[in-house]
């Protein structure tokens, strides 16, 4: 491995000048800066982050906490961590995907005290939650991709659930369906107070009423199996239903094949949308799924610039959100209702 000494030397300057062009530490000549990038890329020369820190009181480490769902990172999650990781990259910064153990407040405090990181983006946010507590007293700049109850002090980039139910509310009304069901997160996310279960399901429920249709929501699901479960229990409740939004795809999954196994075609006897799915994962159904595609690229970078901001303007500055819509993406699950008079079996 290439040393700052073997840098100076291909360079032709001193090694103080090596450190000083690499670092940031001291003016350096324009010639003489490109010259020793130039030396270092040669001799694939990587400098010591631990070193810099010493120096700079900067590590450009950012950290990542993502609580790792019981099924293991899917498509959907990666794209966050993906984006999230360029946009770090391209600001110069390195960015450490941390899953969560149990104990997240214990984690956390184990990573910070490292002395290792910069600040922390925080994703899979609670209304309440206990990490933006413990970083708040701690004084370690943070920002989140997602909300808490009462985000308003903290910088955070979300999905703007109101526009995003109100946008699948259209669609189906648009198509001329009279009413939908939600098959959302079970009741363990509620509990929890897991944002997206919680807003999604509020707004889907007063999009629905102000658009007149109506609106069944009690038939939660997250594995296939489950949505096998819920399917048969929405039919039951109501034989006439014509349209569902999956909040889980594994839950899809059952419903498409209960939907199947009842003799109902999709989309000619029922439309199913995914919610908060990448358009990746919709195309993998058959049908194709139409899905309301989390904007998950725009809040990955979203949330990294929010943070190095942070670090560069200090702990006094004015706190920044931005909620982004899911982008509506139309598969071949997506069609009008059948006509009221058409018998499909409910048992």
């Amino acid at each position: 491995m290439s040393s700052l000494r073997d840098v100076a030397k291909r360079a032709n300057v001193a090694v103080s000048t090596v450190s000083a062009a690499l670092n940031g530490t001291r003016p350096v000549a324009a010639d003489t800066r490109v010259r020793i990038e130039a030396a270092a890329a040669e001799l694939g020369y990587r400098p010591n982050l631990l070193a810099r820190g010493l120096v700079s009181k900067r590590t450009r480490i950012l950290a990542l906490l993502y609580p790792a769902p019981e099924r293991g990172f899917g498509l959907t999650e990666m794209q966050f961590a993906t984006s999230a990781a360029e946009a770090a990259s391209a600001a110069g910064y390195h960015l450490l995907l941390s899953p969560e153990n149990a104990d997240a407040v214990e984690e956390l405090r184990y990573l910070t005290g490292l002395g290792l990181i910069d600040g922390v983006l925080l994703m899979e946010v609670r209304l309440d939650d206990e990490r933006v507590d413990f970083l708040t007293e701690a004084g370690v700049p943070f920002s989140m991709i997602g909300r808490t109850r009462d985000p308003a002090a903290i910088d955070h980039a979300d999905i703007d659930f109101r526009a995003t139910a109100r946008d699948a509310v259209a669609h189906l009304a648009g198509l001329g369906h009279r009413g939908f069901a939600f098959v959302n997160h079970p009741a363990d996310a509620y509990a929890a107070h897991y944002g997206p279960t919680v807003r999604t399901g509020a707004e889907f429920a007063t999009a629905a009423a102000d658009a007149g249709l109506t609106y069944l929501d009690a038939f939660p699901a997250e594995t296939a199996e489950q949505g096998r479960r819920a399917f048969a229990q929405l039919v039951t409740a109501d034989p006439q239903l014509t349209a569902i939004a999956v909040m889980s795809d594994h839950a899809a999954v059952g419903v498409l094949a209960a939907a199947a196994e009842y003799g109902w075609r999709v989309p000619q006897d029922l439309t199913l949308l995914l919610v908060l799915t990448a358009r990746r994962v919709a195309e993998m159904f058959h049908p194709q799924l139409t899905t309301l595609e989390p904007p998950s690229t725009e809040l990955g970078q979203l949330g990294v610039r929010m943070l190095i901001d942070r670090l560069a303007a200090g702990p006094d500055a004015p706190a920044r959100s931005e909620l982004v819509a899911c982008r509506l993406v139309p598969g071949d699950s997506s069609a009008p209702p059948r006509p009221a008079t058409a018998a499909l079996e409910v048992a």
